[in-house]
C-alpha cells in the first residue's frame, strides 16, 4: 500500500479508540474487509477509504456505500475497456 492509503487506513484505529459503539463496529468491519483484500495483494483506492470513512461516520448508509463503490468501479471498468478497444483498433 502506498503511504497515503496506509495513513488513511490507520485513521480507522481512531474510530476504534474514540468512536461511538456503532462507529467502532463499522470501523472494525471495514478494517477486516480491507485486510482480507490485502491478503490477496489488493490495495484499496483512496476513493474506497473515503467512502468507508463516510459510512463509519454515519453520513451514508451501508447500502449507499455499496452503490457508490459499485458505480465508481463500474465506471473505471468501462473506461479501461474503452481504452483497450481503442488500442486494439489502432493495432489492426
Amino acid at each position: 500500500m502506498n503511504k497515503d492509503i496506509i495513513n488513511e487506513f490507520a485513521s480507522f484505529d481512531e474510530y476504534l479508540r474514540q468512536g461511538e459503539p456503532s462507529q467502532k463496529e463499522s470501523a472494525e468491519n471495514w478494517k477486516t474487509a480491507i485486510g482480507l483484500q490485502a491478503v490477496d495483494g489488493l490495495q484499496p483506492s483512496a476513493y474506497l477509504i473515503d467512502v468507508a470513512k463516510r459510512n463509519i461516520e454515519g453520513e451514508i448508509t451501508l447500502d449507499e456505500t455499496r452503490k457508490l463503490i459499485d458505480s465508481y468501479y463500474q465506471s473505471k471498468t468501462i473506461c479501461i475497456s474503452s481504452r483497450l478497444m481503442i488500442g486494439k483498433s489502432s493495432q489492426e
